[in-house]
């Protein structure tokens, strides 16, 4: 027989053993959601414990060798979480907050918690967070299925899972916890449960800030659906995690605002938008980082590059029809895959950041309106935010945009498999450089 045959028959039989079991997982949310986190946080434990330790430790000075226990975990603002879980805010001349003052209480009070109960806090983060973005996996496909379809709630559960930014919904972050306090508030106020509006929203304010974009989105969107006035009231009592954080602030600080004062005289930040940090990031992509940094063209081959890529994307729209759809999306893919490799991090912060607010958009008729309008605040809050810096993660924990994705790609899914595999690839990356306190995001 033919070897390309019998490799044929070989990969058939593999495929008739593995449909029941797929089959299964699509017709049961909770299995296809758990199998997708499962599958993913898999390679990150490939990469944390199989691949980073035998990877080449760069020559950045805040790199390290692959730790081989929990402390992998553990890295930049991690060791944050730890300081507030174990020993509370800093407080700086008796009265001054310290830098830790930015990051909210929830995470590191559930952290404490656990920490009484004798696990040590390695162990206590790492649970809390994958748990919570287990949990938010299975809200999501529960939320997006009763909004849109099973299909959309297939990919916006996949896009989740398998972002590379999900690795912080694995590590010592707070990723994973906002993320299911987040949509466990949203999906109760699509579904009218306005109690639970208010207990999962103030968790979720009492997370991170950006929660915050909870409490207008509710209320325009109550406005826009001629919703009752208890719509309303939820609406700005979900906001009372931030406020006791405040209140808290208020009292050992005297200032109600701490945890925004902070950001600016602890971690430089700006007042408003950082228009320098686009504009650097923007020029990155078009001249490259180096010709950025010089202020003069020392390498021409990056710009060079960028505009031939410019031109073969036109002439690839332009003959789309004659290509016909599998020869075009494959190559407008490869061309983007080309630009990544040239453009790097600051192509991925600016892509989640613009490409996000315009899928939001593009499909506002076919999204949940509560999740438009989060997003688009969420989106807001970001760009008034004062940095650039961590844009991409920041962004990944605003779920309306990997729900818009994720509705996208479930009409296109030639562009949703090749996304998936980039995704992976990413993943894995992500997860070496976690794992040897390099940047990530």
């Amino acid at each position: 027989m033919n070897p390309l045959n019998k490799l044929t028959q070989l990969l058939a039989k593999f495929k008739d053993f593995f449909t029941p079991f797929v089959e299964f997982c699509q017709s049961n949310g909770i299995i296809f959601a758990v199998t997708m986190g499962v599958l993913s946080r898999s390679i990150i434990l490939l990469a944390f414990f199989v691949i980073a330790p035998f990877c080449a430790v760069l020559s950045e000075p805040q790199a390290v060798k692959a730790e081989w226990g929990w402390e992998v975990f553990s890295a930049w603002d991690s060791s944050l979480y730890q300081i507030i879980a174990t020993s509370g805010y800093e407080v700086i001349n008796h009265t001054e907050p310290g830098g830790n003052v930015a990051f909210f209480p929830l995470f590191p009070l559930l952290i404490r918690g656990l920490i009484n109960l004798g696990l040590p806090f390695e162990l206590a983060g790492i649970l809390i967070n994958n748990l919570a973005f287990f949990g938010a996996l299975i809200l999501l496909y529960q939320w997006v299925e009763t909004t849109n379809n099973i299909q959309a709630a297939r990919w916006a559960t996949a896009v989740l899972a398998w972002c590379p930014l999900s690795i912080f919904g694995s590590v010592i972050y707070t990723e994973g916890l906002f993320l299911f306090l987040s949509i466990a508030a949203l999906r109760a106020f699509d579904l009218e449960k306005y109690p639970q509006v208010i207990l999962w929203g103030s968790l979720a304010t009492a997370t991170r800030i950006t929660g915050l974009a909870l409490i207008p989105a509710f209320l325009i969107t109550s406005w826009q659906k001629r919703k009752p006035a208890i719509a309303y009231l939820s609406g700005l009592l979900s906001g009372c995690g931030l406020l006791f954080y405040s209140l808290y602030c208020g009292i050992k600080f005297n200032n109600p605002i701490a945890f925004i004062t902070v950001q600016h005289t602890q971690w430089q930040r700006q007042t408003g938008f950082d228009s320098q940090g686009w504009l650097k990031m923007i020029m990155q992509i078009l001249i490259g980082s180096q010709n950025w940094k010089k202020g003069a063209i020392v390498d021409p081959w990056h710009p060079l590059l960028v505009i031939i890529i410019a031109i073969i994307g036109y002439l690839l729209w332009r003959y789309r029809h004659q290509l016909g759809d599998a020869k075009f999306d494959y190559s407008f893919c490869l061309l983007l895959l080309i630009l990544w490799l040239i453009a790097g991090d600051p192509l991925l912060n600016t892509a989640i950041i613009l490409g996000g607010g315009y899928l939001l958009w593009y499909l506002r008729h076919e999204l949940s309106l509560v999740a438009v309008n989060y997003g688009f605040c969420a989106l807001g809050l970001l760009l008034a935010s004062g940095g650039t810096i961590s844009l991409s993660r920041l962004a990944y924990g605003i779920v309306s945009i990997s729900l818009a994705l994720g509705v996208m790609l479930s009409h296109y899914r030639r562009w949703g498999y090749v996304t998936l595999g980039f995704f992976s690839l990413l993943l894995i990356s992500f997860s070496v450089r976690f794992a040897q306190h390099l940047w990530v995001s």
